[in-house]
């Protein structure tokens, strides 16, 4: 299991109608701040701040056909050639990272094929590099990005 400090991390938050919105930095909108996009949010910006992660090649809930189903995946961020580097399932804090999770994050890779898989609750965060199928690694550090 990997340790991120996302402590200092620091949410654009606005208050409406007795509801709290979160500024999300890649799709440019305000976003209702449910547990789950809290983390989501927070590892933006810790790969965007620690980690270097380019902004532009991070998408963030985008539509993918996964079988006959349309589905959404949390983050996936691209090499500078725009091709599928890392991608992330993101559950809000109360959800248990599990087998279940890991199958979800599964379906996904079956269409967006990324080397790099992440898990995280915010509290729960594991990385996996996959580029090898035959051989994947549970890594105890999320890669840099040299791409």
């Amino acid at each position: 299991m990997l340790h991120l400090d996302l402590s200092a991390i620091q949410l654009q938050l606005k208050q409406e109608d007795a509801k709290t919105y979160v500024f999300d930095v890649i799709r440019k909108k305000w976003f209702f701040l449910t547990p789950e996009e809290h983390v989501r949010q927070h590892l933006i910006h810790f790969f965007i701040s620690t980690m270097q992660y380019p902004q532009g090649m991070i998408a963030v809930e985008k539509q993918i056909k996964v079988g006959t189903l349309n589905k959404r995946f949390d983050i996936v961020i691209y090499t500078r050639d725009h091709k599928p580097w890392m991608l992330v399932e993101c559950k809000e804090p109360a959800t248990e990272i599990n087998e279940k999770v890991l199958h979800q994050l599964l379906n996904y890779q079956r269409t967006i094929q990324c080397d790099y898989w992440m898990l995280s609750n915010g509290h729960q965060n594991f990385c996996a590099n996959a580029s090898d199928v035959q051989d994947i690694k549970w890594m105890e550090s999320l890669p840099a990005y040299k791409l």
